[in-house]
């Protein structure tokens, strides 16, 4: 249809002004005054058949119910991911709980993190290791039931000193039955911003010490 000639459909009473980038585009009513127009000036010795034409209607619903449902779900997507950002754009000065090995040790002197106990251990202890590889503190945290291990540090080290403020590594092992055991760690982290993923979709919130990560990433929200 997009090559038909506009002289012929002015003969038709069909095509009333020249086509422009704005008019470019058949709609539906041009579309049925076409077929209307193609039945009345039809061969009478060839006649559309029927089948033919039920088949172009179809074809053209079809084009035109998949443009609509294309034009409804980009309408869908900007309204979720704009909700997304504006419940994200909440967490800015809050902490989460992402999982992963580096922690943030505060101004105020606190870092806080949680491990994660499969079963009952006789003991639980949390490494503290600077970025240079210095083991800086133990945390032994005692016998635990199975389930999730809140832990924090003072930012004292082993001497008993004020720790620099800034990234540190937190290693979690436990001891299971005499076995020593990894554990997996979340760290809590504060978040500075959030950014809209423009293009990629999704959102990155930006934690402090650590920087940007997926804001699926986030555990828990505190």
């Amino acid at each position: 249809m997009n090559d038909l000639d506009i002289s012929r459909l002015q003969s038709l009473g069909i095509a009333t002004q020249p086509r422009t980038q704005e008019t470019a585009e058949l709609g539906q009513d041009d579309f049925l005054r076409i077929m209307l127009a193609q039945l009345e000036n039809q061969d009478p010795t060839s006649p559309l058949e029927g089948n033919e034409f039920l088949s172009q209607i179809t074809q053209f619903s079809i084009a035109d119910g998949i443009s609509g449902l294309n034009d409804s779900f980009s309408d869908l997507s900007n309204s979720l991911t704009s909700n997304q950002a504006l419940q994200a754009s909440a967490l800015v000065g809050r902490s989460v709980l992402i999982l992963g090995d580096t922690a943030t040790l505060s101004d105020t002197g606190n870092l806080q993190g949680r491990a994660a106990l499969t079963e009952a251990a006789n003991s639980v202890t949390v490494d503290i290791f600077s970025q240079g590889g210095e083991l800086v503190h133990s945390l032994n945290l005692g016998p635990q039931a199975p389930g999730n291990v809140d832990f924090s540090w003072n930012g004292l080290n082993s001497d008993g000193e004020t720790a620099v403020p800034g990234a540190y590594r937190v290693v979690a092992r436990a001891n299971i039955g005499g076995s020593e055991q990894a554990l997996n760690t979340l760290v809590s982290a504060r978040v500075d911003s959030v950014t809209l993923q423009n293009g990629r979709g999704g959102l990155e919130v930006n934690l402090a010490g650590i920087g940007p990560v997926s804001f699926s990433s986030v555990e828990e929200i505190r």
